[in-house]
């Protein structure tokens, strides 16, 4: 290891998964700055150049390790075999970077501070933090990013987080090594799915504003095809995170409201539902009674997952699974 590639005794690694990226690479690894360790390249068996750049990089740069795969897995797969590689190296902080040089290396001592600190486990960009990057993007672009940031929010359990698919990210090698791989998408649900197994690992996460820079290359993911495919997997998500950590992990008071939330509120609308068809089949009116006795179910309903939502807001995690001794860039 270099003397100069390690950060107060701390070793960094950056994690690149390529594909496709013959292009760019070489400009992305020459850009990393001299306090990282190591810098994994993920060959995801890119059929251009990618793996000729990487192995040349890796003959003139001792920091360059690269792994190659012999089938396409997806940017999920081969940044998890990024992590995996990087903590066999020692790595204690590991950054994904992707190989079209949209992310800026420059912002990379803020985006590993928190984490340095003790403050975090998982950090990762949001470019959306100042109002001007908002004001920059278009209407349906900024309607669908907030409809699925909001979703993952409530998927996730991370109320304070926004931009989710955000890929420029750092993680502590510690919650790298007990993340459930098999739980992970390898492909474009990939920064998404990290969010929900990270909710699970209960690890502090932390947005960083690191503006977006754009430049030839195109984004593979549609703002439609997201907002289309991606609702499902967060109800899931959702779901499954809702069931481990307040069923199976504990049973409190978001249980007995959520619980006592559905069964009033599924009383009160599937009572008056009934009466309601049955007033219009026979022609009848409704009682004022009958109509009380489904309204004051919903009504209760609302208040017991109102108050359900306001703790799971309030339940965010806050301690990092890594030791706490903070620790700083020199």
């Amino acid at each position: 290891m270099s003397r100069h590639a390690v950060a107060n005794g701390v070793s960094i690694a950056v994690v690149i998964p390529a594909y496709r990226a013959a292009h760019h690479l070489e400009q992305v690894v020459r850009g990393i700055p001299a306090f990282v360790a190591h810098i994994v390249v993920v060959d995801d068996c890119s059929p251009d150049d990618t793996a000729l750049v990487a192995a040349r990089l890796a003959r003139s740069d001792r920091r360059v390790v690269v792994v190659q795969h012999e089938a396409n897995q997806g940017v999920g797969g081969a940044t998890l075999s990024g992590y995996r590689r990087a903590v066999e190296l020692g790595a204690e902080v590991i950054v994904k970077m992707d190989s079209d040089d949209q992310m800026d290396p420059a912002y990379l001592p803020a985006l590993i501070a928190p984490i340095l600190s003790g403050q975090a486990d998982y950090t990762k960009g949001n470019r959306f933090l100042h109002t001007r990057q908002l004001a920059a993007m278009p209407g349906v672009r900024r309607f669908g990013n907030g409809g699925l940031s909001f979703l993952t929010k409530l998927a996730s359990g991370y109320w304070n987080v926004f931009d989710p698919t955000n890929g420029f990210a750092a993680i502590h090698a510690k919650a790298a090594s007990l993340l459930d791989e098999t739980a992970i998408d390898h492909r474009y649900f990939f920064e998404t799915s990290m969010l929900l197994e990270l909710s699970l690992l209960r690890a502090v996460v932390k947005d960083v504003y690191i503006p977006a820079r754009y430049g030839t290359e195109t984004s593979h993911l549609s703002e439609y095809k997201a907002l289309r495919e991606f609702p499902p997997r967060l109800l899931r998500g959702w779901l499954r995170r809702i069931w481990v950590q307040y069923f199976l992990r504990d049973f409190g008071l978001f249980s007995i409201f959520l619980v006592a939330g559905l069964m009033f509120l599924i009383f009160g609308l599937g009572f008056g539902t009934y009466h309601w068809a049955l007033g219009a089949y026979l022609r009848s009116p409704t009682g004022t009674g009958t109509v009380m006795i489904a309204v004051l179910p919903v009504i209760l309903g609302v208040q017991f997952l109102l108050q359900a939502l306001l703790l799971d807001v309030q339940n965010v995690p806050a301690h990092a699974l890594q030791a706490q001794e903070a620790i700083s860039i020199e």
